[in-house]
């Protein structure tokens, strides 16, 4: 009876536990980078020698990179895995800062990260 209990329990927590975050596409925009996510994302912003990096815990999505085209210069991006977490890491020859705005949108979120110098 406990074993039957403890099962329920697992198949209920799972039915309201909610998806893992996965980055579905990512993509120039005019002044910056646009991110689509499954759902609504949460990113923990750092400067690490000299680069942008944002750290999205428990997440999943296709490792890629690519080059920006601002005002203020180019700007490198890739994302990349690091044990179940993904990282966003933007390079650019001066200092970085971002601005991260997102919404839902046809059932997914997307996000904006408006690029600037620091």
């Amino acid at each position: 009876m406990l074993l039957i209990a403890f099962l329920v329990g697992v198949m209920l927590g799972r039915l309201f536990d909610p998806p893992r975050l996965r980055i579905e596409d990512a993509e120039p925009w005019e002044q910056g980078l646009q991110l689509w996510f499954n759902r609504e994302p949460q990113a923990l912003a750092e400067h690490v020698d000299g680069a942008l990096l944002y750290r999205f815990d428990d997440a999943y999505g296709r490792v890629r990179d690519g080059q920006l085209s601002l005002p203020m210069g180019l700007v490198n991006w890739r994302i990349e895995r690091d044990g179940r977490d993904l990282l966003l890491i933007l390079i650019s020859p001066r200092p970085l800062d971002g601005e991260w705005r997102g919404a839902p949108e046809d059932g997914r979120w997307r996000v904006r990260l408006a690029l600037r110098p620091e």
